[in-house]
C-alpha cells in the first residue's frame, strides 16, 4: 500500500505537480488525427488539467496552444484559422503555433506591444493517426523508435476511449497479468472474430487451443518483472502440463503506456493520458507486422462500442456497464458483455475517481504494480532534483510483445524465436532480437 502523501504524489498531474512534471517530460497523445478531419480542423482538448486548442496549420503540421486568449480570456476554440496561425475573434490577435503574437490589428500601427506577448504553446508531431504533444520545458526529445512509430501508416490504426478515473488506475490494470483469468473469463470458446480475449493460439504441435479456455483453466501465472530500456518487461507463464507453457510477454513503456500482444500479428501500444486528475483517455496504436490493417473495419467495430465526439463507452457506469446477472451465471465472469474494454473500465472506475491506496493489500501477483510505483517515485524525485530520468526512451526500439505456447522447458528461447519469426515475415520491421 501507499501512504496518503505518496498516493497524492503519484496521482496528481496538473500544473505545478510532481507527477505532472514527470509525465510532461515524455511525448503524450493529444488527440487522434481523425478528430481534426473536418472542414475546420481544430478541436478543444484538455490535458493534465490544462485547457488547450489543437489545430492543423496551413502547411499540414499541428499546433497546440492555450485555449484562453492572453488578451482578455476569450475562447480560442472558436478562433479563425488564417494567416499562418489562429486568430481571436474578439479583437483579432493572431498567434502562431509557437505562441508568438503576430498581430494586434486594433492597436496603433506603430505599436510593437505584440512582440512582448507570449502565448502558451506546445510542440506537436503526428505519427500513425495520433497527434503527440510535448508539454515539458526545453526542447523535446525525438520520438523513440518503438514499433508503433516505425511501422508505416498502412500497418497502423489509432483509436481511444474515455475512462472516468485517474490515469494510474488505468495503467495499473494494464500491467496486471493475473486479472485476465477472472475479469476477462468467458465460459464459452466460440471463435469471436475480432474481439481480443478469445483468440485461438497455436500449440507447438500445430493444434489450436482457445485462449479463453487457457486463461479459465490456468489461473495462477508465474509472473516476473525485468528492467528494460523502455521500463519493464513483464513475463507471465502458465504451465499447461504436457501441452507446454503459455508465455505472455507484455511491457510497461514508462511512464504511462503499455505494449501488449493482441494476436500473432498485431500488438497494441496504449497510453493512459490524464485529462485531469479524475479522468483520462486510453489512446492506442494497433500495429500489424505482416498484413496491412483494414482501418475502416476496425474503426466501424469500435464505433459500435464508443460514442463520438468524446469517445465515451456505450457501456459504462451510467448504465451499470450493461451488467446482466443471467449472463454472469453462464457466459462471462463479469456479466458485462464480451468487450474486455468494458471489463477493464469497470475495474478502473469502480474504486472511485482516485483510488485510496492506503486501504489496499498487495500480493505476489501485484509485483509489476509494486515495481512501477517504486520507479515512478524514483523518477519524480529525479525530476525534482534536476537529475537525469531513470528511464529515457531515446533510442529505444521494440519492445517485444508476444503471446505463444512453448514446448516444456524451452520457453525462454521460444518467445524470442517467435518474435524473430514475426519480424522476419514483416515488410517493415528493422528491429533485431539479441
Amino acid at each position: 500500500m501507499l501512504t496518503a502523501k505518496q498516493n497524492e504524489l503519484v496521482t496528481r498531474t496538473g500544473p505545478e505537480t510532481a507527477a505532472g512534471a514527470l509525465l510532461r517530460r515524455y511525448w503524450q497523445p493529444a488527440a487522434l488525427v481523425d478528430e481534426l478531419a473536418v472542414e475546420r480542423p481544430a478541436v478543444a482538448v484538455r490535458l493534465f488539467g490544462e485547457n488547450l486548442v489543437l489545430y492543423r496549420e496551413e502547411g499540414g503540421t499541428y499546433a497546440l496552444v492555450a485555449r484562453r486568449c492572453p488578451h482578455r480570456g476569450a475562447d480560442l476554440a472558436y478562433g479563425r484559422l488564417e494567416d499562418g496561425g489562429i486568430r481571436c475573434p474578439f479583437h483579432g490577435w493572431l498567434f502562431d503555433g509557437a505562441g508568438a503574437c503576430l498581430e494586434q490589428p486594433a492597436e496603433p500601427a506603430h505599436s510593437d506591444f505584440h512582440t512582448r506577448i507570449r502565448h502558451t504553446a506546445y510542440p506537436c508531431v503526428a505519427r500513425n493517426g495520433i497527434v503527440f504533444a510535448y508539454l515539458g520545458s526545453g526542447s523535446p526529445p525525438p520520438l523513440p523508435g518503438l514499433d508503433c512509430f516505425v511501422a508505416p501508416e498502412s500497418h497502423s490504426f489509432a483509436f481511444k476511449g474515455l475512462i472516468e478515473a485517474n490515469w494510474l488506475q488505468a495503467l495499473e490494470v494494464g500491467i496486471d497479468p493475473a486479472h485476465a483469468s477472472f475479469l476477462h473469463r468467458f465460459f464459452e470458446d466460440d471463435d469471436p472474430g475480432w474481439r481480443y480475449g478469445q483468440q485461438f493460439r497455436d500449440r507447438t504441435d500445430g493444434a489450436e487451443i482457445p485462449v479463453t479456455r487457457l486463461l479459465r483453466e490456468h489461473t495462477r501465472p508465474d509472473i516476473s518483472v525485468d528492467p528494460a530500456d523502455h521500463g519493464f518487461r513483464i513475463t507471465s507463464l502458465r504451465d499447461l502440463g504436457n501441452q507446454g507453457t503459455h508465455v505472455r510477454i507484455t511491457n510497461l513503456v514508462f511512464p504511462n503506456a503499455i505494449c501488449i500482444p493482441l494476436s500473432t500479428d498485431m500488438v497494441l501500444t496504449q497510453w493512459h493520458v490524464p485529462i485531469d486528475d479524475v479522468s483520462c483517455y486510453w489512446v492506442g496504436l494497433f500495429t500489424a507486422f505482416k498484413e496491412a490493417v483494414d482501418k475502416e473495419a476496425m474503426r466501424a467495430a469500435r464505433l459500435e462500442l464508443y460514442a463520438l465526439p468524446d469517445y465515451r463507452p456505450r457501456r459504462g457506469k451510467e448504465n451499470n456497464y450493461g451488467y446482466d446477472p443471467a449472463e454472469q451465471k453462464s457466459q462471462t465472469f463479469t456479466g458485462m458483455g464480451m468487450d474486455i474494454n468494458v471489463h477493464d473500465n469497470w475495474a478502473i472506475e469502480s474504486p472511485g475517481p482516485i483510488h485510496d491506496r492506503t486501504t489496499e493489500n498487495l500480493c505476489t501477483t501485484d509485483k509489476a504494480i509494486i515495481a512501477n510505483r517504486r520507479l515512478l517515485m524514483q523518477a519524480i524525485d529525479a525530476v525534482a532534483a534536476g537529475k537525469a530520468l531513470p528511464v529515457s526512451l531515446e533510442g529505444v526500439s521494440g519492445p517485444v510483445a508476444v503471446d505463444t505456447i512453448a514446448a516444456a522447458g524451452d520457453w525462454r528461447a521460444h518467445w524470442k524465436q517467435t518474435d524473430r519469426s514475426r519480424r522476419a515475415r514483416s515488410p517493415w520491421s528493422m528491429v533485431k532480437m539479441p
